[in-house]
């Protein structure tokens, strides 16, 4: 009687519904988790799809980003400015996030405008 295999089998790839579905999830989740929704869902589907490992890296990338920019903006509170800061941030968090995930819905390719770039 053979045993059974075990090991790596190559990751099943994803319908084009999976890929927007966590496509979308993947920028969306980063406004409630900040960056741990992006990278999570970027390390679980790099190897599944070209197109999640593309949009999960921007999300993270965008996300760290903007974690860096609440952290400056939390200090400027001591001056006052971080105030008025922090909610135009999450506000451009949000425009932007959105208009990846619709771009993530279609299946085409997104760059967030000023997004430091950590993960090529």
């Amino acid at each position: 009687m053979a045993e059974p295999q075990y090991g790596h089998s190559a990751p099943r790839p994803m319908t084009a519904g999976e890929e927007q579905g966590w496509g979308v999830g993947m920028h969306l989740g980063g406004l409630v988790l900040s960056w741990l929704v992006p990278v999570v869902l970027w390390l679980v589907f790099r190897e599944r799809s070209r197109m999640l490992d593309d949009h999960g890296k921007e999300a993270v990338n965008w996300q760290i980003t903007f974690f860096i920019f609440y952290v400056i903006s939390v200090v400027l509170m001591l001056v006052l400015v971080g105030f008025v800061l922090l909610p135009l941030l999450y506000i451009v968090n949000v425009i932007f996030s959105i208009l990846a995930a619709l771009a993530a819905y279609r299946r085409q390719p997104f760059r967030y405008p000023f997004a430091i770039r950590l993960l090529k």
